[in-house]
């Protein structure tokens, strides 16, 4: 995974903007109801929900390191490679409205969400930041096409360190909906629903999903 994969997982959290609000901004809705700030609430929930984001894309970089390790590490990276590729192109089709093809992978993280969620009942209703934060945590692991896309793009990146920063990036691109949304929920939901919003998002990150496909003939030059 190239340096600018920082940049295209930052903008696939940034233009998925219409998938985040509809995933979370129920949740991040009620938190404007809670009795801290509502800042504050906000800002606790999706830092422990990036945290998750990032101990996952640690995971995913690990275990990408490991299949490197073995026999045949040069066919192993690039197929790791291909794959991110193929599901940004994926995704970008999925915001385009195009292809129900990211429904798998949401339906595959179904059994870890269901050992998962009833924890969640313990922070519920939210009314302080330290409610918020282990929600947060906690809803980083739901079942969501736009997470996996970019964890496929972690498991390419050779390490788990690095595997966190990509994750970290993606999560950062998400924030900003996701702040808003609970701010300006109804005025935000609105915006990011409209079909320009979704056509420009999915285009855009299907060309970044295309692009790295053009560049593969080179890597397998230079591997």
């Amino acid at each position: 995974m190239p340096d600018t994969g920082f940049l295209a997982l930052f903008l696939v959290g940034l233009l998925g903007g219409a998938h985040c609000v509809g995933m979370c901004g129920g949740i991040v809705g009620a938190l404007a109801m809670g009795g801290a700030s509502r800042w504050s609430m906000h800002l606790a929930y999706n830092g422990g929900r990036i945290l998750s984001y990032a101990a996952a894309g640690a995971l995913a970089g690990a275990l990408g390191a490991a299949s490197l390790g073995l026999e045949g590490q040069v066919p192993a990276r690039l197929i790791l490679y291909l794959f991110a590729n193929l599901m940004l192109i994926a995704l970008g089709f999925y915001l385009l409205g195009a292809t129900r093809a990211l429904a798998f992978t949401e339906r595959a993280g179904q059994a870890l969400w269901r050992r998962i969620q009833p924890l969640t009942r313990r922070f519920l209703p939210a009314t302080t930041v330290r409610q918020a934060f282990p929600l947060g945590l906690l809803w980083g692991w739901l079942p969501c096409g736009l997470v996996y896309s970019a964890l496929a793009s972690a498991l390419s990146a050779g390490s788990a360190g690095r595997g966190a920063a990509l994750m970290l990036a993606f999560g950062l691109g998400t924030l900003p909906n996701l702040l808003l949304a609970g701010i300006l929920f109804s005025r935000l939901n609105e915006f990011v629903r409209r079909p320009v919003v979704r056509i420009l998002s999915g285009l855009l990150i299907l060309g970044f999903g295309i692009y790295g496909l053009y560049a593969l003939p080179y890597l397998m030059e230079n591997v």
